[in-house]
């Protein structure tokens, strides 16, 4: 995978960086010396590039977009640092829109595609424009820097790699050639200090080392595993966006087992860690397996993947076992398993937001799990003819294999779906005449009024 490096790996030393950044000098790995390529490059993020040199700033390809290009991927964004301001990009580029109070941002719009511009930063020092809360996490992140100074603050090595415009060349100031070479996930500086300042980045290590199938740094485990409680004071927004990236990268099941790894899960997903943690109960773990494996199926397909069915499967455990509960009490099937979704969300928001077209579209793969029961007579092709269906079909399935809802009632709706309409009400007749008829219930007869005397 790195037949393409040849002398640079001689000069790439842990001794070539040093941590305090001022007395570094980067190692430049030239054109003839790396493989990327501007063919592969996105046209609209060379465009930017291009314009923002042209006018006299420095501009450089940085981050996730980089690292892909080295390791042979397909990047999934571009991202630009620059020496000029979110202001002066904005006024090199109509279609550019600022945004973000904690990392002020520019956004380059080209239709739908957007290139992420960012101004150098420096670290935060006593009385900048940075703010830290009681807990050391930065709320407001606004200093500008150099291009140096921008490398030494950024969250890892195999992030922190630039390459410029202007000569085509590799810029390393943080050892993350090595790194990448070594398949090593390595944090930039003291990794308790920088997970203190944002929890997020603990994640951030776990998606990296799952996607990339990289290791994660001795150091940086063991911080992990010391601060994950910080996650509790991060916004159940912001997790949401994180549960996102993480479950929908096509590395699911990798990244669902680091997390448990270093006991992460159980800080987005309560609930559902400790009902993974009753060895007795064998179907949580499997099901959602099951589940994470078909998500990173359907993207590698690149078919749609809707976060509904994902949080249907995570929470399903819960959700069950609140079932049964409210079933115990003689609660009608629809009605325990609707009260028993709302329950678990409640529950579960505080921790990780879900918004509310999501958690509504959950709540009814639940309850026709209930529905789906009912195959019989004209009910059963109302139900193949609606929109949710489809999810709460597949959500049938997977319990089926996994040993927990009936397999001859999933076998049944996958030939009702393929059979045509003459065997279609042939398996009708079948499934009403198995059931029997419903007997009526007679109102009770009204006796005649007692006349008074």
């Amino acid at each position: 995978m790195f037949s393409w490096l040849k002398n640079p790996w001689k000069k790439l030393g842990d001794s070539a960086f040093s941590e305090e950044g001022a007395e570094a000098s980067p190692v430049i790995i030239p054109r003839s010396d790396h493989g990327i390529s501007r063919a592969n490059i996105s046209e609209n993020a060379l465009k930017v590039l291009y314009r923002l040199s042209k006018a006299g700033y420095e501009a450089y390809l940085v981050g996730g977009g980089v690292r892909d290009l080295l390791l042979g991927r397909e990047p999934k964004d571009f991202d630009i640092a620059t020496s000029a301001t979110p202001e002066e990009v904005k006024q090199l580029f109509r279609n550019c829109r600022l945004i973000g109070r904690r990392f002020r941002l520019a956004h380059v719009h080209f239709g739908r595609d957007i290139i992420e511009v960012a101004t150098f930063r420096a670290a935060h020092e006593p009385g900048s424009d940075a703010q830290v809360n009681d807990s050391g996490m930065l709320v407001r992140d606004n200093v500008y820097g150099t291009l140096e100074e921008d490398a030494w603050r950024r969250d890892f090595t195999v992030n922190a790699l630039y390459y410029n415009i202007r000569d085509f060349s590799v810029v390393d100031y943080t050892g993350g050639m090595p790194d990448l070479k070594s398949g090593r996930i390595r944090m930039i500086g003291d990794p308790r200090q920088r997970f203190r300042e944002d929890p997020v980045r603990m994640l951030r290590a776990v998606r990296f080392a799952a996607k990339l199938g990289f290791l994660i740094d001795k150091e940086c485990e063991e911080a992990i595993r010391e601060l994950g409680y910080l996650l509790e004071e991060v916004s159940n927004a912001r997790l949401f966006d994180e549960t996102l990236k993480l479950f929908l990268g096509g590395a699911a099941v990798e990244t669902y087992e680091l997390l448990r790894h270093y006991r992460l899960f159980g800080q987005l997903f309560p609930e559902t860690d400790g009902c993974l943690a009753e060895e007795k109960h064998h179907f949580p773990h499997t099901l959602l397996l099951h589940a994470l494996e078909n998500t990173d199926k359907r993207i590698q397909q690149e078919k749609p993947v809707t976060p509904a069915f994902l949080y249907a499967a995570l929470l399903w455990e819960p959700v069950r076992r609140e079932y049964e509960i409210l079933q115990g009490r003689n609660m009608p099937p629809i009605q325990a398993m609707q009260m028993a979704g709302d329950a678990v969300f409640a529950r579960q928001v505080p921790r990780v937001m879900v918004p509310k077209r999501f958690s509504l579209q959950s709540r009814e793969i639940w309850e026709w799990q209930e529905r789906l029961k009912r195959n019989s007579g004209k009910r059963a092709l109302n139900m193949l003819e609606q929109s949710r269906f489809r999810a709460a079909y597949d959500f049938l399935l997977l319990r089926a294999r996994n040993g927990e809802a009936s397999q001859e009632l999933a076998d049944w709706w996958t030939r009702f779906q393929q059979t045509d309409e003459a065997q279609r009400n042939s398996m009708l007749r079948s499934s009403t005449a198995g059931k029997g008829k419903r007997r009526r219930r007679r109102a009770p007869r009204k006796r005649p009024a007692t006349p008074r005397s």
